[in-house]
């Protein structure tokens, strides 16, 4: 039943990840890791990052670059995720059942299948944090279960998905060295992952990351920004407060708070101080990536609370785990991080028309565009790059590209809405003209541009899914 609700997990997890994918509805983030994944084993890069490890350190996605050399697709990294997300409930059960009654285990582990916020990352563009909760439950069980090299494996796996986890598992050897100060394998074991994870932090940090950064800054800092946010950072506390408490419910109502049951929450501290301390709210946002930092510590702590209560009254644990199943599906009916409306609707024509275009385009073209066509062609071209952020530019060199490419028949499209009327400027400044066009996609070029790709052959030209204009 276990193993059928992990397959079961992840092929309705494709399958919508799929459906948004062919209705163009992904954000960049997608893009930009097929496209990185897909030179994992050549610059590790992409245009609009750059070396990817001046971000993070993340070696796990050289793991995911093996699987996007062979399916040379970002669905690919939909489905790597859907399993991921699938694989957290197995650890779950083991702990659970480690303690308890296999109709525990196997309620605790439903849960995890029908958690709202475990559904919002894995349905999310795909992000190294995607793995983080099977990877840092399968280590806090073999942790638990006093499995040395199974502890030590998982946490590799941990270390290698974000530099955060470093931090994270610094903490947790510390505090799994003082919680088992008489207990000399685990011990050990605890004071090995903490200095191993302090040493890859400060490697990151003073070494790796300031070699790859081309710039005086580490990029992901600017979530922290308080005193450069409008109004300062009082306003933000009063204006967010609320938004902030109801993530912490909406993260724990669905579990009944049974994570506080056990002493292993304190693990999830640091993770979710990570998230709430964050001056942009997208990071406590349900539904986006970030609650991949937390989830796993969390659940674990689930598990050991459940088992906890179990072994007090079983039939009181299966009724509190039968009320969370309960909980989670009434948060997917008022608060579902899936957005459904907005990302799952069936492809349209609109749709088939931009991958007919896409597909007749020139291998490796060099095109800057919008996040709906950027999301398709990343993983099979490494020239692709996204329309600037912000339209504050007015010059050509604003836009990499010997190409821009316009697709009208999305008319909320991020970039298209931040950056339309600079293309209208460009064109009418001469700067770029029209090379074709197809209904609402339009394909400029610029009048200027030393690339080998700013020749379009004959061919795409005389498609019959293309009229030329000029």
């Amino acid at each position: 039943m276990l193993w059928a609700a992990v397959a079961a997990y992840a092929v309705v997890y494709f399958a919508l990840g799929y459906v948004k994918y062919a209705a163009h509805r992904n954000f960049v983030d997608l893009g930009i890791f097929a496209q990185m994944t897909a030179s994992a084993f050549g610059c590790f890069c992409n245009p609009i990052e750059g070396s990817h490890w001046a971000f993070h350190f993340s070696p796990i996605l050289y793991a995911v670059g093996a699987v996007v050399q062979v399916w040379h697709s970002a669905l690919a990294l939909v489905a790597v995720q859907a399993i991921a997300g699938a694989l957290t409930a197995p650890p779950v059960y083991g702990i659970v059942r480690r303690y308890a009654d296999r109709k525990t285990a196997l309620l605790a582990a439903l849960v995890v299948v029908l958690y709202p916020p475990l559904a919002g990352v894995v349905f999310n563009d795909f992000h190294e944090n995607g793995l983080a909760p099977a990877a840092i439950a399968w280590l806090l069980w073999a942790f638990d279960g006093g499995f040395v090299a199974a502890t030590l494996v998982f946490a590799a796996v941990v270390l290698a998905i974000k530099e955060d986890q470093a931090i994270f598992l610094t903490a947790a050897g510390a505090i799994g060295a003082f919680a088992y100060r008489r207990d000399p394998k685990r011990r050990a074991l605890a004071v090995t992952v903490a200095i191993v994870s302090f040493a890859i932090f400060i490697l990151f940090f003073a070494v790796i990351q300031p070699h790859a950064n081309a710039n005086p800054h580490w990029a992901p800092a600017r979530f922290y920004g308080w005193s450069e946010a409008p109004g300062g950072a009082a306003a933000i506390v009063v204006s967010e407060a609320f938004q902030r408490v109801g993530y912490l419910l909406l993260a724990f109502l669905p579990l009944l708070f049974i994570p506080f049951r056990s002493r292993m929450i304190v693990l999830a501290i640091l993770p979710l101080v990570e998230v709430l301390a964050s001056s942009m709210s997208t990071t406590f946002t349900m539904g986006s990536h970030y609650a991949g930092a937390w989830i796993g510590y969390v659940f674990v702590a689930f598990a050991l609370g459940t088992a906890a209560i179990a072994r007090a009254d079983m039939r009181r644990a299966h009724r509190l785990l039968y009320w969370c199943i309960g909980l989670c599906v009434l948060e997917f009916a008022i608060a579902d991080p899936l957005h459904p409306g907005y990302f799952l609707h069936p492809p349209a024509a609109r749709d088939a028309q931009l991958d007919r275009f896409l597909h007749a385009l020139p291998a490796n073209i060099d095109v800057a565009t919008q996040e709906e066509a950027y999301t398709h062609l990343a993983a099979t071209d490494p020239r692709a790059t996204l329309l600037p952020e912000t339209s504050k530019l007015m010059a050509g060199r604003d836009v990499r590209g010997c190409y821009i490419l316009i697709d009208a028949d999305f008319p909320d499209s991020v970039r298209l809405i931040e950056f339309g009327a600079v293309v209208k400027k460009l064109v009418a400044a001469g700067e770029y003209v029209v090379a074709t066009r197809s209904g609402g996609i339009v394909l400029y070029k610029a009048r200027v541009c030393s690339s080998s790709s700013s020749a379009l052959p004959a061919a795409f030209a005389q498609s019959p899914l293309i009229s030329t204009s000029l």
